[in-house]
């Protein structure tokens, strides 16, 4: 966590040997856009202000701070003790700790189960741009003979129709059998769960999600069940690049 990590510390050991600083090891580099390292979260402290990007920081989104990404970029955080993993976005620079790789926002941390212990070691996965692909693309109609009426003006598309869907996510694993295994026990109360792939540098991430809902409405309370059921669940809106 961030509390009071933005703080110098500042350690003298005054003695006939003079003196010596003491200071954490930095965290391994990013090598082939991965990176291991110690993960933190911050959240309540921070809420509110301003991130290094100029965004309002909002402890319930899937951000980041890393000290040298480059802000925009995404980024998949995978807990290396349970292997759940969180697709974040860098928007503000941090930790301000020696030895830490990456702070998560409090949504993500605790997607990740890393909220109770703090810490937990991680690897960062930079992804590059990808392309919203529709969970269950409807097969193109077939073409009917036309008819002889003649043709009569379409009617004004209803201004309240989405044009996109809302998903809901539970989970995401880099497990393929651990991903199938939710989906399998989701789908007992939620029929629509389904398993979609993410392909990363070092391998794939299967994504456990409910849905699509045409209305944020619909996915805010397929979401609300899912979380009383004791998971964790997060609104992803599929219009997003």
């Amino acid at each position: 966590m961030r509390g009071g990590t933005r703080g110098w510390v500042a350690l003298w050991l005054v003695g006939a040997a003079g003196c010596a600083a003491v200071r954490a090891p930095a965290p391994p580099p990013i090598t082939n856009g991965v990176q291991v390292g110690v993960a933190s979260w911050y959240g309540p402290g921070f809420h509110g202000n301003r991130t290094a990007n100029g965004e309002i920081y909002d402890q319930y989104e899937l951000t980041a701070a890393h000290p040298s990404l480059p802000l925009g970029t995404r980024a998949m955080v995978t807990n290396l003790e349970n292997g759940r993993a969180v697709q974040v976005r860098v928007n503000d620079r941090g930790p301000f700790v020696d030895g830490r790789a990456i702070d998560l926002s409090y949504a993500a941390a605790r997607t990740i189960g890393m909220v109770g212990p703090g810490t937990v070691r991680v690897r960062i996965e930079v992804l590059g741009p990808t392309i919203a692909v529709a969970a269950t693309p409807l097969a193109a109609p077939v073409a009917a003979p036309p008819a002889p009426t003649p043709a009569r003006p379409s009617p004004p598309a209803p201004r309240d129709v989405p044009t996109g869907a809302y998903t809901v996510e539970v989970a995401a694993l880099s497990d393929p059998g651990r991903a199938e295994h939710l989906r399998h026990v989701l789908a007992y109360r939620f029929p629509d769960a389904f398993v979609t792939p993410l392909a990363g540098t070092s391998g794939h991430y299967y994504r456990v999600r409910i849905g699509p809902y045409p209305l944020r409405t619909a996915a805010l309370e397929r979401a609300g069940r899912v979380v009383r059921l004791g998971y964790p669940a997060i609104i992803v809106d599929e219009r997003a690049p």
